[in-house]
């Protein structure tokens, strides 16, 4: 039954934050990336992202991403100031070796800021890594 399905946990795969330009906005922007880090292409990528604090929560959102290249990266979506000081969820679902993946990643709040970046190899740039 439901204790004889095994979805195995997703190595070697990450969600990351990084501060680029947008110039609509004329600013630096916060935006959420999944890289992909296996040796393998990953199908049919899907990211659900969520906020919440201790009196409100963000919508549920759902991103289709395709597909993902073995060491690349794909733009989920851009994250706004105002939520930096939620705690940040991201489900992330895929198949690989012909079997379902899926991993929960979580930006604590306030985690997302310039005092916690690191280099991200993958991107050739700095970014956070959410746990």
């Amino acid at each position: 039954m439901r204790k004889d399905i095994e979805i195995p946990k997703a190595e070697s795969v990450h969600i990351i934050a990084v501060k680029e330009w947008d110039k609509d906005f004329t600013q630096q922007l916060w935006n959420v990336y999944l890289v992909n880090n296996r040796e393998d292409e990953i199908d049919t990528v899907l990211v659900l992202s969520r906020g919440k604090s201790d009196d409100k929560k963000t919508s549920t959102l759902r991103h289709g991403l395709g597909n993902l290249k073995p060491k690349s990266s794909a733009k989920v979506e851009f994250i706004p100031t105002e939520v930096l000081g939620f705690t940040n969820e991201y489900l992330v679902t895929f198949f690989a070796e012909n079997k379902l993946f899926e991993r929960k990643f979580i930006f604590e709040p306030n985690s997302i800021s310039e005092e916690n970046i690191v280099e991200i190899p993958v991107l050739e740039s700095e970014g956070i890594l959410a746990k």
